[in-house]
């Protein structure tokens, strides 16, 4: 185990800690329509940080374009507004998953407890996480102007190395099934980060478990940004 992470991981390690995102019913109850075009910069940073440092090791770099800050003004309250919506959508679809805003893009996190996890050792999507990435799928598509970062992580028991080819199967596996089921190969851009993105203690079951995980993040595509630029005369 690396008891020093790369300074990239730490960075957006944390920065996410520090700017704590709002959970699904925060945004409720703080409508983006409301916000203007004033957005913070805190959760771009942490999905840009994902995306500028890792494009490269796994999957495509189409995500990195979309990626460069987040859309102020009138475009950037309606790509808000309807990102709030998709991931309401996600939260009463898959109601054990972890479901975050994040300025203009979506996190959701799937552990040992909410829908989509992994056996020691194992990357093979099981029945109960078939049926979970099925309702995902299902709201991709009727969201489809979007661009998708699935990322895999593992627990800290057994060598680094075997660790980060774990991680990079796991999260393949969660991309070629949600890809499987009708979603375009080009909106995915997969990475993995091995044991060095633990979220909970490693030296418990209970913690370990919960680092067993894969999240995804969802990012509006160039189509929903310059739709919203045309629909609020600002090109």
């Amino acid at each position: 185990m690396k008891s020093i992470f790369k300074k990239s991981i730490i960075a957006v390690f944390a920065v996410s800690l520090v700017f704590s995102v709002s959970s699904c019913t925060a945004v409720k109850n703080a409508n983006n329509k409301q916000k203007g075009g004033a957005i913070g910069a805190a959760g771009g940073a942490v999905i840009g940080a994902i995306l500028g440092n890792n494009i490269g090791k796994g999957g495509n770099g189409e995500l990195g374009a979309v990626i460069g800050g987040v859309v102020g003004g009138g475009a950037g309250v309606l790509i808000g507004s309807k990102m709030d919506k998709q991931a309401q959508k996600i939260e009463e679809e898959i109601p054990g998953a972890q479901v975050e805003r994040v300025d203009d893009g979506i996190v959701v996190t799937f552990d040992e407890n909410s829908g989509v996890y992994f056996a020691t050792e194992k990357y093979n999507i099981n029945a109960a996480s078939q049926a979970t990435l099925d309702k995902l799928a299902n709201v991709f598509k009727e969201y489809p102007d979007t661009n998708i970062l699935v990322v895999g992580h593992t627990d800290s028991a057994g060598a680094e190395t075997y660790n980060m080819t774990l991680s990079k199967n796991r999260a393949y596996a969660v991309t070629n099934y949600l890809t499987g089921k009708g979603l375009s190969s080009g909106r995915f851009t997969t990475n993995w980060y091995g044991e060095n993105q633990p979220t909970h203690d490693n030296s418990t079951a209970e913690g370990r478990a919960k680092n067993r995980r894969v999240n995804v993040a969802i990012l509006p595509n160039e189509k929903m940004i310059e739709d919203a630029k045309k629909e609020t005369g600002e090109n």
